[in-house]
């Protein structure tokens, strides 16, 4: 099987150890790419809701893909989420080819990208209203594995599957102006402290644009999710694209950057700088 050659990778929220984890299809898109970097962008391991009851053999195959990639002498940055914010207590940690940390900054020819989970600029996270974002956790876990009962059931129906949570989240406003204050967060922020592109995940939300903040404006990117939009963002020959893995199952001869959104940016050269999470 031929590997198609990407310079960067930046995947997130892929929550193994869940029901919503699409493990099978991650597995595959490894499996299907060469990556000069990879960068999980936090919550790969849902530590939140572990249990040894559920750990299906596609989860550990997606650490094993990519532990096969440390193996092949690529660089692999794993940054802590708040799912996996435990591991947090071990960061800065490096072994080999593999990079534990909570951020990281590239430097991209004369220009800076900044690249963290992002759950900072959640409220939801802070100490005293922690217990609704375990209890969000658990009852979102819960509506996506009702999602895929109902959407078996319409698929042998002869009709079109589905997504309960995307729906709440496109009518309800609160929730669409969740996302907006999430991305302006970071964006004012990034450009306070000299950034000139910023990269999240968290929000499960895949997005490339230009947001404009009171300082200046940025280029402002997240990769998304492998629980509903199994997407992933990728660097290839001066372009940032937003992989987006239903689109290429559907047809399999499209390349990412057929299927996706892209914008323009310098050509990104190896880490210079990593500094820990303020």
């Amino acid at each position: 099987m031929s590997k198609r050659p990407v310079d960067i990778v930046v995947i997130s929220d892929v929550h193994l150890g869940t029901y919503g984890c699409h493990a099978h299809e991650l597995v595959q898109y490894l499996k299907s790419i060469q990556p000069g970097m990879l960068v999980l962008n936090g919550d790969i391991i849902d530590i939140w809701q572990f249990s040894k009851r559920y750990w299906p053999k596609s989860h550990m195959q997606v650490l094993k893909e990519i532990v096969k990639i440390v193996a092949r002498e690529i660089p692999v940055y794993y940054l802590t989420g708040n799912h996996d914010e435990l591991l947090r207590k071990f960061t800065p940690f490096s072994l080999g080819n593999f990079h534990l940390l909570d951020q990281l900054v590239l430097e991209t020819g004369g220009s800076k990208t900044w690249l963290f989970h992002g759950d900072v600029f959640d409220a939801s996270m802070q100490q005293h209203t922690k217990w609704l974002a375990h209890i969000g956790s658990w009852s979102y876990d819960l509506l996506i594995l009702l999602n895929r009962g109902i959407n078996r059931l319409l698929e042998a129906l002869g009709r079109g599957k589905m997504s309960f949570s995307k729906t709440i989240k496109n009518s309800v406003k609160s929730a669409v102006s969740y996302i907006s204050d999430f991305e302006q967060a970071a964006a004012t922020y990034a450009v306070e402290h000299g950034y000139d592109h910023v990269i999240c995940g968290h929000i499960h939300q895949p997005q490339i644009k230009t947001l404009v903040t009171p300082h200046g404006q940025i280029t402002y990117l997240n990769s998304g999710d492998w629980v509903e939009n199994l997407t992933a963002l990728e660097y290839h020959e001066g372009q940032w694209s937003v992989f987006t893995w239903e689109m290429t199952r559907r047809d399999p001869l499209q390349t990412p950057a057929d299927v996706s959104e892209e914008t323009e940016i310098p050509h990104m050269s190896a880490p210079v700088g990593v500094a820990s999470m303020a």
